[in-house]
């Protein structure tokens, strides 16, 4: 029998119980639906406590919608999104940003999953010329898909050179709090301060059965988003399910805990795997995952007990994420058991 826990994605998590809990205590009697409802209001006004009292909130079902609908709300079709060679929005989102958006997305070198300003400047061509289409967006990814988080310096270069050429940056923050708490900032320190114009934040892979927002920092941005999610089909009749989800995130710390847990076991687990002659640690752990080059042949008899992906077969990677729910007993026994497999090859 496998064990109960994975590696393999945050998104394989439990719902935490205070969520499950909030949801339970809003599940009495009737509320106007479509987000007219006491608690929908009651959500964005936490949004509004951490960010700031002007930003616009809005909840979707899941993280590809936040992104899509970001983009498309900036964007016309003759438009280009600057972006990550392997970001989420280029590599596994089906093609949704190039079909809603009709924008053309342009892949960037990001070694450790972090765009530069110098590439970023290197990509900013053709203005004007009817026959290129014109930058618009930069999109980065918050903490990366690599595991790599921005410090605020470079996202804060990246807002300025989006500004001073009259483009956006946006952020996919679908675990922009394993970022936020790993440089002990504010949730608002780590975005709007820095110039970050608009933030997919995302709640599925930090505790929430299934919610992410899209919060605009400069409100006249979202003038018409209330149609472009109702179009995108991303608006929920029983909104308080959603939103109940989000203000428990955003009370008492929650999303930070969560967050914590989730980079501390990830921490853990790269101190226990180092330990393990033929594993080498790839990239910096600075959230929640751990990228780690191991023997080919170990992979398939680690997968044999546990589920975690492969995240570069050629390289011998794989990706190892921990989340809220992960333990200390839960990385040791999984530490063991890799040092277990690796050390009984031939070599």
């Amino acid at each position: 029998m496998k064990p109960s826990r994975s590696f393999a994605s945050d998104n394989n998590a439990v719902v935490h119980a205070e969520v499950l809990e909030a949801i339970q205590r809003v599940n009495e009697g009737h509320v106007v639906g479509y987000g007219d409802d006491p608690y929908t209001e009651s959500a964005v006004a936490k949004f509004r406590e951490h960010f700031g009292e002007d930003v616009a909130v809005f909840f979707v079902f899941n993280g590809t919608a936040a992104n899509v609908l970001s983009l498309q709300a900036l964007t016309r079709p003759h438009h280009a999104v600057l972006c990550p060679e392997l970001s989420h929005i280029y590599t596994d989102e089906c093609g949704a940003p190039e079909k809603f958006t009709g924008c053309k997305l342009v892949p960037l070198e990001a070694p450790i999953g972090k765009l530069t300003l110098e590439t970023v400047a290197h990509a900013y061509h053709g203005i004007g010329d009817q026959h290129h289409v014109q930058p618009r967006v930069i999109s980065i990814t918050q903490s990366t898909e690599m595991g790599t988080v921005y410090k605020a310096a470079e996202i804060e270069a990246l807002a300025r050179f989006a500004q001073e050429r009259k483009m956006f940056l946006h952020v996919d923050g679908a675990r922009i709090s394993n970022a936020v708490a790993a440089q002990g900032l504010t949730l608002r320190q780590a975005t709007r301060d820095l110039g970050v114009d608009v933030l997919s934040f995302g709640g599925t892979k930090n505790g929430l059965m299934g919610v992410e927002a899209v919060v605009f920092f400069r409100p006249e941005l979202a003038d018409e988003f209330l149609y472009v999610r109702k179009q995108g089909m991303q608006l929920a009749s029983k909104m308080r399910y959603m939103a109940v989800q989000m203000e428990t995130l955003l009370t008492n710390d929650l999303w930070r805990r969560n967050a914590e847990q989730a980079n501390r076991m990830a921490r853990l687990l790269e101190q226990e795997v180092k330990k393990i002659p033929r594993v080498k640690i790839v990239y910096p752990v600075e959230a929640n995952g751990v990228f780690a080059q191991i023997p080919r042949e170990a992979i398939q008899k680690i997968q044999e007990r546990y589920f975690f992906y492969v995240w570069s077969e050629e390289e011998s990677v794989v990706r190892w994420m921990c989340s809220f729910d992960t333990t200390e007993e839960d990385v040791r026994a999984f530490a063991g058991f890799v040092g277990e497999v690796v050390g009984g090859l031939t070599r």
